[in-house]
Protein backbone atom coordinates (compact mmCIF):
# COMPACT_ATOMS: atom_id res chain seq x y z
CA UNK A 1 0.00 0.00 0.00
CA UNK A 2 1.39 3.30 -1.13
CA UNK A 3 0.92 6.36 1.14
CA UNK A 4 1.06 9.79 -0.36
CA UNK A 5 2.02 12.78 1.84
CA UNK A 6 0.63 16.21 1.03
CA UNK A 7 2.88 19.22 0.95
CA UNK A 8 3.01 21.54 4.05
CA UNK A 9 1.21 24.70 3.00
CA UNK A 10 1.72 26.71 6.30
CA UNK A 11 3.69 29.97 6.11
CA UNK A 12 7.34 29.72 6.81
CA UNK A 13 7.09 31.92 10.00
CA UNK A 14 4.47 29.58 11.44
CA UNK A 15 6.40 26.45 11.06
CA UNK A 16 8.16 24.78 14.02
CA UNK A 17 10.33 27.01 16.24
CA UNK A 18 9.40 30.14 14.23
CA UNK A 19 6.33 30.68 16.51
CA UNK A 20 8.59 31.45 19.50
CA UNK A 21 10.59 33.90 17.46
CA UNK A 22 7.40 35.66 16.44
CA UNK A 23 6.24 35.94 20.06
CA UNK A 24 9.61 37.35 21.06
CA UNK A 25 9.48 39.98 18.34
CA UNK A 26 5.95 41.06 19.30
CA UNK A 27 6.88 41.20 22.99
CA UNK A 28 9.91 43.36 22.32
CA UNK A 29 7.78 45.63 20.15
CA UNK A 30 5.22 46.06 22.97
CA UNK A 31 7.90 46.78 25.55
CA UNK A 32 9.52 49.34 23.25
CA UNK A 33 6.19 51.10 22.64
CA UNK A 34 5.40 51.20 26.37
CA UNK A 35 8.85 52.61 27.17
CA UNK A 36 8.54 55.27 24.49
CA UNK A 37 5.05 56.21 25.72
CA UNK A 38 6.22 56.40 29.30
CA UNK A 39 9.29 58.52 28.55
CA UNK A 40 8.11 60.69 25.67
CA UNK A 41 4.26 60.44 25.68
CA UNK A 42 4.20 59.62 22.00
CA UNK A 43 0.81 57.87 22.25
CA UNK A 44 -1.19 60.80 23.70
CA UNK A 45 -2.39 61.90 20.31
CA UNK A 46 -3.37 58.33 19.51
CA UNK A 47 -5.35 58.12 22.76
CA UNK A 48 -7.05 61.42 22.02
CA UNK A 49 -8.03 60.27 18.56
CA UNK A 50 -9.22 56.95 19.96
CA UNK A 51 -11.43 58.73 22.56
CA UNK A 52 -13.01 60.78 19.77
CA UNK A 53 -13.78 57.58 17.91
CA UNK A 54 -15.16 55.71 20.94
CA UNK A 55 -17.28 58.62 22.30
CA UNK A 56 -20.23 57.92 19.96
CA UNK A 57 -20.10 54.31 21.11
CA UNK A 58 -20.27 55.38 24.78
CA UNK A 59 -23.19 57.70 24.04
CA UNK A 60 -25.00 54.93 22.20
CA UNK A 61 -24.46 52.52 25.10
CA UNK A 62 -25.71 54.97 27.78
CA UNK A 63 -28.59 56.35 25.69
CA UNK A 64 -31.21 53.73 26.70
CA UNK A 65 -30.70 54.37 30.43
CA UNK A 66 -30.72 58.15 29.97
CA UNK A 67 -33.84 57.95 27.82
CA UNK A 68 -35.66 55.86 30.44
CA UNK A 69 -34.72 58.28 33.20
CA UNK A 70 -35.92 61.24 31.13
CA UNK A 71 -39.21 59.50 30.43
CA UNK A 72 -39.75 58.83 34.14
CA UNK A 73 -39.10 62.46 35.05
CA UNK A 74 -41.27 63.76 32.21
CA UNK A 75 -44.26 61.56 32.92
CA UNK A 76 -44.25 61.86 36.72
CA UNK A 77 -47.86 62.05 37.83
CA UNK A 78 -49.38 65.13 39.44
CA UNK A 79 -50.28 63.11 42.52
CA UNK A 80 -46.64 62.17 43.08
CA UNK A 81 -45.56 65.79 42.81
CA UNK A 82 -48.30 66.86 45.23
CA UNK A 83 -47.29 64.17 47.69
CA UNK A 84 -43.68 65.28 47.58
CA UNK A 85 -44.72 68.90 47.99
CA UNK A 86 -46.88 68.05 51.02
CA UNK A 87 -44.02 66.16 52.60
CA UNK A 88 -41.65 69.07 52.11
CA UNK A 89 -44.20 71.53 53.52
CA UNK A 90 -44.69 69.34 56.58
CA UNK A 91 -40.95 69.18 57.16
CA UNK A 92 -40.74 72.96 56.73
CA UNK A 93 -43.48 73.51 59.35
CA UNK A 94 -41.77 71.23 61.82
CA UNK A 95 -38.45 72.99 61.26
CA UNK A 96 -40.04 76.41 61.73
CA UNK A 97 -41.71 75.28 64.96
CA UNK A 98 -38.40 74.02 66.32
CA UNK A 99 -36.71 77.25 65.26
CA UNK A 100 -39.34 79.38 67.01
CA UNK A 101 -38.98 77.28 70.16
CA UNK A 102 -35.21 77.72 70.07
CA UNK A 103 -35.65 81.49 69.77
CA UNK A 104 -38.07 81.49 72.72
CA UNK A 105 -35.64 79.45 74.80
CA UNK A 106 -32.83 81.83 73.89
CA UNK A 107 -34.86 84.85 74.98
CA UNK A 108 -35.90 83.09 78.19
CA UNK A 109 -32.28 82.25 78.92
CA UNK A 110 -31.31 85.90 78.42
CA UNK A 111 -34.08 87.06 80.76
CA UNK A 112 -33.03 84.62 83.46
CA UNK A 113 -29.41 85.68 83.14
CA UNK A 114 -30.39 89.33 83.46
CA UNK A 115 -32.52 88.66 86.53
CA UNK A 116 -29.76 86.62 88.11
CA UNK A 117 -27.23 89.37 87.47
CA UNK A 118 -29.61 91.97 88.93
CA UNK A 119 -29.59 90.26 92.36
CA UNK A 120 -25.82 89.83 92.64
CA UNK A 121 -24.52 91.17 95.93
CA UNK A 122 -27.94 91.85 97.49
CA UNK A 123 -29.94 88.66 97.83
CA UNK A 124 -28.87 85.77 100.04
CA UNK A 125 -30.99 83.40 97.96
CA UNK A 126 -33.00 83.70 94.77
CA UNK A 127 -35.60 81.50 93.14
CA UNK A 128 -37.17 81.76 89.71
CA UNK A 129 -40.97 81.60 89.70
CA UNK A 130 -43.28 81.39 86.70
CA UNK A 131 -46.44 83.45 86.44
CA UNK A 132 -49.32 81.00 86.07
CA UNK A 133 -52.29 83.35 85.94
CA UNK A 134 -52.99 87.09 85.86
CA UNK A 135 -56.06 88.73 87.40
CA UNK A 136 -58.27 90.00 84.59
CA UNK A 137 -59.89 92.66 86.77
CA UNK A 138 -58.56 96.01 85.41
CA UNK A 139 -58.57 97.49 88.93
CA UNK A 140 -56.58 94.65 90.51
CA UNK A 141 -52.97 94.08 89.50
CA UNK A 142 -52.54 90.57 90.91
CA UNK A 143 -50.87 87.40 89.62
CA UNK A 144 -50.45 83.78 90.67
CA UNK A 145 -46.99 82.18 90.71
CA UNK A 146 -46.03 78.51 90.88
CA UNK A 147 -44.09 78.68 94.15
CA UNK A 148 -45.44 78.40 97.70
CA UNK A 149 -44.53 77.66 101.29
CA UNK A 150 -43.28 74.25 100.21
CA UNK A 151 -40.51 76.16 98.41
CA UNK A 152 -39.90 78.54 101.31
CA UNK A 153 -42.06 81.41 100.07
CA UNK A 154 -43.48 83.68 102.80
CA UNK A 155 -45.95 86.52 102.96
CA UNK A 156 -44.65 89.98 101.96
CA UNK A 157 -41.66 88.41 100.20
CA UNK A 158 -40.35 90.80 97.50
CA UNK A 159 -40.30 89.92 93.81
CA UNK A 160 -38.09 91.40 91.11
CA UNK A 161 -37.55 91.05 87.42
CA UNK A 162 -34.46 91.89 85.38
CA UNK A 163 -35.10 95.64 85.51
CA UNK A 164 -36.59 96.44 88.88
CA UNK A 165 -39.17 95.82 91.61
CA UNK A 166 -42.13 93.72 90.47
CA UNK A 167 -44.26 93.32 93.59
CA UNK A 168 -44.60 91.25 96.75
CA UNK A 169 -46.37 88.13 97.98
CA UNK A 170 -49.76 88.76 99.58
CA UNK A 171 -50.89 85.19 100.18
CA UNK A 172 -48.59 82.15 100.25
CA UNK A 173 -50.17 78.77 99.61
CA UNK A 174 -48.54 75.38 99.76
CA UNK A 175 -47.56 75.19 96.11
CA UNK A 176 -48.64 78.56 94.69
CA UNK A 177 -48.79 82.15 95.89
CA UNK A 178 -50.70 85.31 95.11
CA UNK A 179 -48.61 88.33 94.17
CA UNK A 180 -49.59 92.00 94.20
CA UNK A 181 -47.87 94.19 91.62
CA UNK A 182 -46.52 97.61 92.51
CA UNK A 183 -49.07 99.10 90.09
CA UNK A 184 -52.06 97.81 92.10
CA UNK A 185 -54.17 100.59 93.63
CA UNK A 186 -53.79 98.98 97.07
CA UNK A 187 -50.02 98.86 96.94
CA UNK A 188 -47.53 101.47 98.14
CA UNK A 189 -43.75 101.25 98.30
CA UNK A 190 -41.22 103.56 100.03
CA UNK A 191 -38.88 105.08 97.46
CA UNK A 192 -36.30 107.80 97.20
CA UNK A 193 -35.05 109.94 94.35
CA UNK A 194 -31.68 108.60 93.30
CA UNK A 195 -30.41 112.05 92.34
CA UNK A 196 -30.83 113.77 95.72
CA UNK A 197 -32.01 111.10 98.18
CA UNK A 198 -35.47 112.65 98.71
CA UNK A 199 -37.78 110.04 100.23
CA UNK A 200 -41.45 109.55 99.41
CA UNK A 201 -43.98 106.82 98.65
CA UNK A 202 -44.98 105.47 95.22
CA UNK A 203 -48.59 104.31 94.97
CA UNK A 204 -50.12 102.09 92.31
CA UNK A 205 -52.74 103.51 89.97
CA UNK A 206 -54.19 100.35 88.43
CA UNK A 207 -52.23 101.08 85.24
CA UNK A 208 -49.17 98.81 84.78
CA UNK A 209 -47.38 101.69 83.08
CA UNK A 210 -47.92 104.39 85.70
CA UNK A 211 -47.19 104.99 89.38
CA UNK A 212 -48.23 108.01 91.40
CA UNK A 213 -46.22 110.02 93.97
CA UNK A 214 -48.99 111.93 95.80
CA UNK A 215 -47.12 112.93 98.97
CA UNK A 216 -44.63 115.50 97.67
CA UNK A 217 -45.24 119.27 97.95
CA UNK A 218 -45.08 121.54 94.97
CA UNK A 219 -41.65 122.85 96.00
CA UNK A 220 -40.08 119.37 96.15
CA UNK A 221 -36.82 118.92 94.26
CA UNK A 222 -37.97 116.41 91.64
CA UNK A 223 -37.62 116.48 87.89
CA UNK A 224 -38.76 114.53 84.88
CA UNK A 225 -36.36 111.68 84.25
CA UNK A 226 -35.38 111.20 87.92
CA UNK A 227 -34.81 107.56 88.87
CA UNK A 228 -36.83 106.20 91.80
CA UNK A 229 -35.19 103.46 93.85
CA UNK A 230 -36.27 101.56 96.93
CA UNK A 231 -35.34 103.30 100.17
CA UNK A 232 -35.24 100.11 102.24
CA UNK A 233 -37.67 101.52 104.82
CA UNK A 234 -40.21 99.01 106.08
CA UNK A 235 -37.80 96.09 105.82
CA UNK A 236 -39.56 94.42 102.88
CA UNK A 237 -37.73 95.59 99.77
CA UNK A 238 -33.93 95.79 99.71
CA UNK A 239 -32.60 99.34 99.26
CA UNK A 240 -31.27 100.68 95.99
CA UNK A 241 -33.41 98.73 93.54
CA UNK A 242 -35.03 100.59 90.61
CA UNK A 243 -38.76 101.20 90.98
CA UNK A 244 -39.48 103.61 88.15
CA UNK A 245 -38.63 106.80 86.30
CA UNK A 246 -40.44 110.11 86.75
CA UNK A 247 -42.38 110.93 83.60
CA UNK A 248 -44.54 113.90 84.62
CA UNK A 249 -44.29 116.65 87.23
CA UNK A 250 -47.11 119.18 87.71
CA UNK A 251 -46.41 121.85 90.35
CA UNK A 252 -49.21 124.35 89.75
CA UNK A 253 -49.27 127.20 92.29
CA UNK A 254 -52.92 126.57 93.21
CA UNK A 255 -52.08 123.07 94.50
CA UNK A 256 -50.58 122.10 97.82
CA UNK A 257 -49.22 118.74 96.64
CA UNK A 258 -47.52 118.15 93.32
CA UNK A 259 -48.99 115.77 90.74
CA UNK A 260 -46.16 113.40 89.87
CA UNK A 261 -46.30 110.26 87.72
CA UNK A 262 -43.63 107.63 87.11
CA UNK A 263 -43.23 104.67 84.77
CA UNK A 264 -42.37 101.36 86.52
CA UNK A 265 -38.94 99.98 85.74
CA UNK A 266 -40.21 96.38 85.68
CA UNK A 267 -42.10 95.03 82.69
CA UNK A 268 -45.25 94.42 84.72
CA UNK A 269 -47.46 93.54 81.75
CA UNK A 270 -44.91 91.41 79.87
CA UNK A 271 -42.93 89.34 82.38
CA UNK A 272 -43.35 85.58 82.37
CA UNK A 273 -40.80 84.80 85.05
CA UNK A 274 -39.98 86.69 88.25
CA UNK A 275 -37.40 86.30 90.99
CA UNK A 276 -38.27 85.59 94.61
CA UNK A 277 -35.45 86.87 96.80
CA UNK A 278 -34.37 86.29 100.37
CA UNK A 279 -32.45 89.28 101.71
CA UNK A 280 -30.11 89.09 104.67
CA UNK A 281 -32.39 91.15 106.88
CA UNK A 282 -35.32 88.82 106.32
CA UNK A 283 -33.16 85.79 107.07
CA UNK A 284 -32.01 87.33 110.35
CA UNK A 285 -35.62 88.14 111.31
CA UNK A 286 -36.58 84.55 110.65
CA UNK A 287 -33.77 83.24 112.85
CA UNK A 288 -34.47 85.65 115.73
CA UNK A 289 -38.28 85.64 115.60
CA UNK A 290 -39.77 85.05 119.10
CA UNK A 291 -41.88 82.01 119.76
CA UNK A 292 -45.65 82.60 119.89
CA UNK A 293 -48.22 81.10 122.16
CA UNK A 294 -50.28 78.17 120.86
CA UNK A 295 -53.32 79.32 118.96
CA UNK A 296 -51.83 82.74 118.17
CA UNK A 297 -51.60 83.59 114.49
CA UNK A 298 -48.02 83.63 113.23
CA UNK A 299 -46.59 85.72 110.39
CA UNK A 300 -43.81 84.88 108.00
CA UNK A 301 -40.56 86.87 108.07
CA UNK A 302 -40.89 90.26 106.46
CA UNK A 303 -44.63 90.49 107.25
CA UNK A 304 -45.12 93.17 109.87
CA UNK A 305 -48.83 93.66 109.26
CA UNK A 306 -51.95 91.82 110.49
CA UNK A 307 -53.72 89.01 108.75
CA UNK A 308 -55.18 90.74 105.67
CA UNK A 309 -53.58 94.17 105.50
CA UNK A 310 -52.67 96.62 102.81
CA UNK A 311 -49.16 95.78 101.54
CA UNK A 312 -46.06 96.83 103.42
CA UNK A 313 -45.07 100.45 102.95
CA UNK A 314 -48.56 101.88 102.42
CA UNK A 315 -48.92 105.27 104.14
CA UNK A 316 -51.15 105.43 107.20
CA UNK A 317 -54.62 106.82 106.78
Amino acid sequence: MVTFRTADTRPILSRGPAAGLRFFIYAMLCITLMWLDHRHNYLDQIRHATSLVTYPVQVAVSSPANLWSWLQQTFTTRATLRERNDTLLEELRATNLRLMRFEALEQENLRLREMRAATTGVAEQVMVAEIMRVDLDPFRQRALINKGTHDGVFKSQPLLDAKGIFGQVTRAGAFSSEVILISDTEHAIPVQINRNGLRTIAVGTGDPNRLSLPFLPTNADIQTGDLLVTSGLGGVFPPGYPVGTVTQVNTAAVQTMAEISAKPAAALDRDREVLLIWVKQAAEQKDTAPATDPGTETHEPGNSVPADPAPQGEPPA
